[in-house]
C-alpha cells in the first residue's frame, strides 16, 4: 500500500504521524520501551496536543528481537492471533543505556535506539548493521474516510535481495514487487496466492516476520527502492527481526517461533494417483487405473478420490454417492488389500442441499451475518455456508464426520479451498473477520490434521492442503494449486514452491502435468521427472485422467523410472524430512539455502537442491534444452555417473529419461534396497554412496526408520589416502561404495565385493572401517 507521492510528498488521501524524536525510555520485564514524539520537542509547550508513539523492544528467544509500535493502546484485541512460542523468561536479554542510545541484546543480535533529536533504530549482528528504521519510517496513518494503518519501513542495503512471503508465483526475488498478504483462489498464473505468509528473508542472512494474521501490505523496494515497507490496518503493528547468520539458521529460529513442520508418514512420499476433478469415474474406473499401473510395473502408493466421490450439489456432506459407489467400505477394503493408501477430497463449505446443512444451522455451527442469519452465497455450491471453526462444538461436529471416514478406511484428506472467506460476517468467538480471512485456513487444517493424528497416531497424519497461513507448516503436506498444462506453469509452480520453502514449509507438491487442460505428452513427461523429484508427487488434473498411458508409451517408461528412483532414494529423502521437522529447512531447497555465499545462485529459480546433496534442474522445453548452474566443487550425475567441475553454467540437452541430477562432492547418499515402495526398512542393506570425498573432509548421514527414529548414523573422514568410516546404530547390514576418481586399495573391518562395494554384516552397536585408496 503506497502512502507517499515520490520520495518527499504524502499522497493527498493520507495523513502521517511519524516517529520523529525520542522522548524517554523505560526498562521493565526484559522489555525496552521508547516513547517517541510525532513532532520535534523544543520545549514543554510541544508536549501539548501532540502524538506520542510507544515502541516496545523485546525478545522471545536468542537471536530474535520483537518490535511493537502502538498508537492507541486501548483498542480491544478480538483475535485471532498466531500461535507463537515465546519461550520462558528473558534471561538471554541484556538491556543497557548510555548517553547516545539504549540497546537490547539477544544472542548475537542487538537493537540500538538513538537518544538524539532524530529517531532511529538500528539492528546489528555483532558489529555488522543488518537493517534499521530511520527518521519518520514508523508512522500512524489516517486515510480520508477514517481508515487507520500502522506503517514501518526497513532499510535494504546495496545488493540486498528479498525472498519468501509465502507461495508466490511471481518473480522469485521480490524486490520491486507489491505484495498483499491476503489469501485468494487465483491460480498459479497471477500475483495472488493461496498461501500468504508475512515473513521474508534476505540474502544478508536475516528475516522479518510481521505478527499479524490480517491484511499485511508490502512494498518491497517498490514505493521506496531502498526500503521494505509493510503496513497493517489498526492502531498497532508488531514485527520480529530474526538473525541467522545463515539462511538455514533464520528458518530454524522462525519455525521455533511459529512451529516446526510435522513429519509426514513415509508412504506419503510415494506416487499418488487421482480420479481428477470433473471426470466420470466409479469403482470399475478406479480398478482400471490401479490394474493398469500394476500391469505396466508402475509403483502406486496412494489413490485419491476427488470431489465427485460425493453427490453433485451436496458438497460437503461426507457421504459417498451411493449410485456410483454402492459399497464404499468394501471398495476401500479391496484397494487397501492391494497396498494402497486412500485420500478423499473435502472442503470447509456446506451446501444448502447437504445433509449437514440443517444440523449446522440449528446448532449454530456456521459463520453468521450481523443479524444472526447464516452467511451464504452461490459461488462453488448453491446456498453454501461456512463452518465456524472458532466454535469448539462446530470443530467437534465437523471432525465426527471425518472420524467416520477414517473408520471406513480413509488415510488422508485433501483439504481444498479455505481462501474465499468473507469479511462482513460474525464469528462464534467474536474474532475480527478481517484477521480471520487468512487465519481461517489454519483452524480448518488444524481440525482435520488433529483428527487424523487422533485416529491414526503420531507421524501418521497427512493432509494435501491448498491454503495456508503462518503455522500451517505444522499440518503438511501442501500443494501448489491450479496450474495450466504448459512449461510456463511448470516453472511458476517451482517458483511458488521454493518461495514457500523459504517461509518455514517443509513439504510441497504440485499437479504433475498441470491441472487445467491436458498437457501435450512432452510437457507431461518433463513434468513427471520434476514431480517425482519433489517432496511429494501426485498425478491430478481437471477434465481428463492423468494415467501415464493416456499420453504415450514413453510416458509409462518415464513414470516407472522416476517412481522407482524416488523409492530407492527414500532413506536419503526421509532424513531430509526429519531435518525439516527439527530445523525448519525444506526438503526442496532454493539454491541460496545450501550456497549462501555464492552470489551466482541468488536469483536461481529453475533449479533446486533436493535435500542437502542432490541438485535438480527440471527441463522446461520439448527439445530437452536446459541451462543450469553448478556451484564450485565436483559434481557427479546420479544417473550416468559422469563427474564434472562446478563453478560454471552449463547448457545441455536431455531426453525424457534424464535431466540434470547431480550429487555434490563430500556427500553421503543413502540408497535403499527397495525401489517399489516408499515405506520399508530403510536401514536394512542400505547402500551408503560416498561422492568425491575430499582430503580433510568430514561428512555424515543418518538413516531413519519410518517413525523418524535414527537406526544408522555414519561419519566418514578422509585424511590423505585414508578414509575412516564410523557407523553406529541398531546393527543392520549395510553397504558402502565410493564414487570419484579414486579406487579402493584395501579395506579393514568389512569385505569388498567383486563390484567394488564394501559389504558390512550385521554388527553390534558400532563398527569402524579403514579404507585405503589407490
Amino acid at each position: 500500500m503506497k502512502f507517499t507521492d515520490g520520495n518527499w510528498l504524502v499522497r493527498d488521501e493520507y495523513t502521517l504521524l511519524s516517529a520523529v524524536q525520542p522522548h524517554d525510555f523505560t526498562i521493565q520485564n526484559n522489555t525496552l520501551t521508547a516513547y517517541v514524539s510525532g513532532a520535534p520537542l523544543h520545549g514543554r509547550a510541544d508536549t501539548i496536543n501532540g502524538t506520542l508513539l510507544t515502541v516496545q523492544f523485546h525478545s522471545p528467544q536468542p537471536g530474535v528481537i520483537g518490535v511493537k509500535l502502538i498508537h492507541f493502546a486501548g483498542v480491544l484485541e478480538h483475535g485471532p492471533a498466531f500461535e507463537l512460542a515465546h519461550g520462558e523468561g528473558g534471561e538471554h536479554v541484556e538491556i543497557t543505556e548510555n548517553d547516545e542510545y539504549a540497546e537490547l541484546k539477544s544472542g548475537n543480535l542487538s537493537v540500538r535506539v538513538s537518544k538524539g533529536t532524530h529517531w532511529s533504530v538500528d539492528f546489528f549482528r555483532g558489529t555488522e548493521r543488518l537493517t534499521g528504521s530511520g527518521f519518520k519510517s514508523m508512522a500512524h496513518v489516517t486515510e480520508t474516510g477514517g481508515n487507520i494503518y500502522m506503517r514501518e519501513e526497513l532499510d535494504l542495503s546495496v545488493g540486498e535481495l528479498v525472498y519468501g512471503l509465502g507461495e508466490r508465483f511471481t518473480s522469485f526475488v521480490k524486490n520491486g514487487q507489491i505484495v498483499d498478504i491476503w489469501n485468494k483462489d487465483g491460480g498459479t498464473s497471477s500475483e495472488q496466492s493461496y498461501k500468504n505468509i508475512p515473513f521474508y528473508i534476505t540474502n544478508k542472512g536475516y528475516g522479518v516476520f510481521v505478527n499479524d494474521p490480517g491484511a499485511v501490505s508490502y512494498e518491497v523496494a517498490s514505493e521506496k527502492v531502498k526500503k521494505v515497507q509493510f503496513s497493517v490496518p489498526g492502531e498497532s503493528i508488531e514485527y520480529f527481526i530474526i538473525d541467522g547468520p545463515e539462511p538455514k539458521d533464520v528458518l530454524n529460529k522462525y519455525t521455533n517461533l511459529t512451529g516446526k513442520p510435522s513429519l509426514p508418514p513415509a508412504w506419503t512420499f510415494g506416487l499418488w494417483l487421482s480420479t481428477s476433478f470433473t471426470t466420470n469415474y466409479d469403482e470399475a474406473t478406479v480398478n482400471s487405473f490401479v490394474d493398469g499401473m500394476a500391469e505396466r510395473d508402475l509403483p502406486l502408493h496412494v489413490f485419491h478420490f476427488d470431489c465427485f466421490w460425493m453427490r453433485e450439489f451436496q458438497w460437503t456432506d461426507f457421504k459417498w454417492d451411493e449410485k456410483v459407489f454402492p459399497d464404499p467400505v468394501g471398495m476401500l477394503s479391496r484397494l487397501k488389500e492391494r497396498g494402497l493408501k486412500i485420500c478423499v477430497w473435502i472442503n470447509p463449505y456446506i451446501a444448502q442441499r447437504s445433509r449437514m446443512f440443517e444440523e449446522g444451522k440449528r446448532h449454530g455451527y456456521f459463520v453468521k451475518k450481523a443479524n444472526g442469519d447464516v452467511w451464504q452465497w452461490n459461488m462453488w455450491q448453491p446456498g453454501m455456508a461456512l463452518v465456524d471453526f472458532t466454535n469448539p462444538a462446530a470443530c467437534e461436529w465437523f471432525g465426527s464426520y471425518l472420524r467416520d471416514l477414517v473408520d471406513m478406511g480413509v488415510d488422508s484428506f485433501k483439504t481444498d479451498f479455505g481462501e474465499r472467506i468473507p469479511t462482513d460476517v460474525v464469528y462464534h468467538d467474536g474474532s475480527d473477520p478481517v484477521k480471520m480471512h487468512n487465519y481461517y485456513t489454519y483452524l480448518y487444517n488444524k481440525v482435520v490434521f488433529e483428527v487424523l493424528e487422533e485416529k491414526l497416531g503420531k507421524h501418521e497424519a497427512a493432509l494435501f492442503a491448498r491454503s495456508a497461513t503462518v503455522g500451517g507448516q505444522k499440518f503438511p503436506v501442501h500443494w501448489g494449486g491450479d496450474c495450466y498444462a504448459d512449461y510456463e506453469s511448470m516453472a511458476e509452480s517451482l517458483r511458488g514452491g521454493l518461495s514457500l520453502g523459504l517461509t518455514g514449509f517443509g513439504f510441497w507438491s504440485h499437479d504433475i502435468g498441470g491441472f487445467e487442460n491436458t498437457a501435450p505428452a512432452h510437457v507431461f513427461k518433463r513434468w513427471l521427472a520434476f514431480g517425482l523429484l519433489s517432496s511429494h508427487s501426485r498425478l491430478h488434473g481437471s477434465t481428463s485422467y492423468r494415467v501415464p498411458w493416456a499420453y504415450d508409451d514413453e510416458a509409462v517408461d518415464v513414470t516407472r523410472m522416476f517412481t522407482k528412483l524416488k523409492c530407492s532414494l527414500m532413506p536419503y529423502l526421509y532424513d531430509t524430512a526429519v531435518q525439516a521437522t527439527e530445523q525448519g529447512i525444506p526438503t526442496m531447497r532454493a539454491m541460496l539455502l545450501e550456497f549462501p555465499n555464492d552470489p551466482a545462485v541468488e536469483t536461481l529459480d529453475r533449479q533446486y537442491m533436493l535435500g542437502d546433496s542432490i541438485l535438480v534442474a527440471p527441463v522446461f522445453s520439448e527439445r530437452g534444452d536446459v541451462t543450469y548452474f553448478l556451484p564450485e566443487g565436483q559434481w557427479t550425475h546420479l544417473l550416468s555417473g559422469k563427474t564434472v567441475e562446478g563453478g560454471t553454467w552449463r547448457k545441455e540437452n536431455y531426453d525424457f529419461l534424464s535431466l540434470p541430477l547431480f550429487v555434490r562432492e563430500n556427500s553421503i547418499l543413502a540408497i535403499g534396497a527397495n525401489d517399489v515402495r516408499p515405506d520399508y526398512d530403510f536401514a536394512d542393506h542400505v547402500e551408503l554412496k560416498l561422492f568425491q570425498l575430499q582430503d580433510g573432509a568430514t561428512v555424515s548421514r543418518k538413516v531413519q526408520n519410518v517413525k523418524g527414529e535414527t537406526e544408522l548414523e555414519v561419519t566418514a573422514v578422509r585424511t590423505g589416502s585414508q578414509v575412516t568410516l564410523h557407523a553406529a546404530g541398531v546393527g543392520k547390514p549395510f553397504k558402502v561404495s565410493l564414487h570419484g576418481d579414486e579406487a579402493i586399495a584395501s579395506i579393514q573391518g568389512a569385505n569388498l565385493s567383486d563390484q567394488g562395494v564394501i559389504e558390512v554384516a550385521a554388527f553390534s552397536e558400532k563398527v569402524e572401517l579403514q579404507i585405503t585408496l589407490k
